[in-house]
């Protein structure tokens, strides 16, 4: 451990060597590598966390740039997979560390291997059905995570710490009905509104860390208005949750699901079973069939698709991405066309 790298942190008396070496053998896991996702996981690389997981089902596109601190204009020129690019910028940044990068989206098939074997989780995600999965998940192995999330100029963060504070479930009930509240394609957000709450989550994952108090209850940011609050939210031993230890979407299984991408042409395909696709073989048969104004690109453990009417992105457990459609029936045509349901 070069303790030149740490030094201005290491003077912080709350840190201090023993602190820092606390730390490096610390293990995160970032689950989303987007807007909050980038931002924490480059101040927890900078402050030398041992072992990052980088995990995010997405590619780097464009829009990205504004608020998505990990990623270049090279990087969503390729269309490069999220959890890649930003561990490779990490690589970077801190060759003392161990950076991984899952290039997945997190189901409840895969929830509990991927976080089992850190010590905190980082919520870097889009969407409740994934936080509520994490809660679920992080509840049941009694792993901390720390909530986020930001719309606008606004945001929250909430430490969570299985059987000592509320959970998400606590705080929020019932999962938030799809379209009842604000998100990024409707409201757009601001890079500072990010940047504020992610760096919240990564001083709360040091402190976790460091097995120093987190705070109590969830921060309120309007940063329009600059005005932050904290509200109180009690455990509860009635909570489904972390009260009598349900888990109803760690537990729940399904069929194929098809969901649209926020604040973006894109649509998702994930199979219900998640099957290694050979995509040496499926390059080489599109190339065989496809016409010279279409392209194909294997690289970063991704297959890729370019036509002119859109962009599918193929990963190695049958998960697809077909960027520059917005319906789901078309999304599922192409999807059975190219690869077959």
């Amino acid at each position: 451990m070069g303790l030149e790298r740490y030094s201005r942190q290491l003077r912080f008396s709350r840190v201090g060597l023993e602190g820092q070496r606390k730390i490096s053998a610390g293990r995160v896991a970032v689950v989303g590598i987007g807007a909050l996702g980038t931002v924490s996981a480059n101040a927890l690389a900078r402050a030398g966390v041992g072992f990052l997981r980088l995990i995010d089902r997405d590619l780097v596109d464009l829009s990205n740039l504004q608020r998505q601190v990990l990623f270049t204009e090279e990087d969503a020129a390729e269309g490069r997979p999220k959890a890649v690019a930003a561990a490779d910028f990490l690589r970077r940044v801190n060759s003392e560390i161990h950076l991984e990068a899952v290039a997945r989206e997190v189901s409840s098939r895969n929830v509990e291997s991927l976080i089992r074997d850190v010590d905190v989780v980082v919520d870097g995600s889009d969407n409740f059905e994934l936080r509520y999965l994490l809660n679920d998940a992080c509840v049941k192995l009694g792993i901390p995570w720390v909530y986020g999330g930001a719309v606008g100029a606004y945001g929250a963060t909430m430490s969570i710490v299985p059987g000592k504070t509320a959970c998400l479930h606590c705080f929020y009930g019932t999962m938030p009905q799809p379209g009842s509240l604000d998100t990024c394609s409707t409201t757009g957000v601001l890079a500072m509104a990010t940047g504020v709450i992610a760096n919240t989550q990564a001083m709360e994952t040091l402190k976790l860390l460091l097995d120093a108090p987190v705070r109590s209850g969830v921060l309120m940011v309007d940063l329009w208005n600059n005005d932050f609050t904290t509200v109180a939210v009690n455990r509860s031993e009635r909570c489904p949750v972390c009260g009598r230890g349900e888990f109803p979407y760690l537990n729940a299984t399904g069929s194929t699901r098809v969901s649209t991408l926020c604040g973006e042409d894109t649509v998702q395909i994930s199979p219900a079973r998640g099957e290694t696709l050979p995509l040496e073989r499926l390059a080489d048969n599109w190339r065989g069939s496809l016409g010279d104004d279409e392209k194909v690109l294997l690289r970063d453990q991704v297959l890729l698709l370019r036509t002119a009417a859109f962009t599918l992105t193929v990963f190695p457990d049958g998960r697809a991405l077909i960027r520059g459609v917005r319906d789901e029936a078309a999304a599922r045509a192409i999807y059975n066309e190219y690869i077959g349901m």
